[in-house]
């Protein structure tokens, strides 16, 4: 099983020791029991992103937009703590899932706050084309239009990977004051068709996550990785999110 989804690995299932499927006598992994548990995160991460937004909102009402920042922080540092110990320890997922999606909530109502402020109505639609894509690929791959096939997947996990690395230079890059890689975020043709290109592979990595669960349920996995699934699922749809957002300011900003 391969993934381009960091958290959803191909040994995700598996005992490191004997290298099968893990099995407990507390019942086992559930499609439905996966999509509720994926619905309860959605839901603790709107929380977490409405409170932050408004305190967003007050701190701009007070003229100290700065006041926010700790949110932020506490958001992205928190959130990339937590993911780690749940990647680590999976079988702490049904505690550590909820915990990463109220983080993740609050790093993704501020930031969401900001772009609004920028760019108004820019939200509900990230948010409306994020969901329109998520249904639209489990309905194709539901229906058989698309199959993660082995040269999809090797394909998928390649580009993900390229954009990670990608991300990871400019981000080093600007540490230390160069500019070279300002395509990544400048609204040119180039930026734009470079943030398309970035969506639809986060896109993609939907399905790959769909045929990971599917199987994680044919082979009986434990009843936790439910919510260590759902808690992958939500990575990918964070990741879409935001690179929706930045697609959307680039067109936006070239009207």
């Amino acid at each position: 099983m391969r993934s381009g989804n960091p958290v959803l690995s191909d040994n995700t299932f598996l005992d490191l020791g004997s290298g099968t499927v893990v099995r407990r006598a507390d019942g086992a992994m559930t499609l439905n029991g996966t999509v509720n548990k994926t619905a309860m995160l959605l839901v603790l991460a709107l929380a977490g992103a409405l409170f932050s937004w408004s305190r967003f909102d007050a701190a701009m009402a007070t003229g100290t937009p700065g006041a926010i920042m700790p949110l932020v922080w506490i958001g992205v540092l928190g959130g990339f703590v937590v993911a780690l110990v749940t990647v680590f320890k999976k079988t702490w997922a049904p505690f550590t899932a909820p915990i990463y999606a109220v983080l993740e909530g609050l790093f993704l109502g501020a930031v969401s706050a900001m772009f609004e402020l920028r760019f108004p109505g820019i939200v509900m639609q990230a948010v409306g084309l994020t969901f329109a894509t998520l249904a639209a690929l489990l309905l194709a791959y539901r229906s058989g239009l698309v199959k993660a096939s082995e040269n999809f997947k090797l394909g998928v996990v390649a580009a993900t990977g390229g954009i990670a690395l990608l991300y990871l230079v400019q981000m080093g890059l600007n540490l230390f004051g160069f500019t070279g890689m300002q395509f990544i975020t400048a609204s040119s043709p180039i930026g734009i068709a470079f943030s398309g290109f970035v969506v639809v592979i986060a896109a993609l990595n939907l399905v790959l996550d769909f045929d990971f669960i599917e199987q994680g349920v044919d082979q009986g996995a434990p009843k936790y990785m439910e919510w260590y699934a759902a808690f992958g699922l939500l990575v990918t749809l964070v990741w879409l999110y935001l690179e929706m957002l930045r697609l959307l300011s680039k067109l936006q900003s070239r009207n």
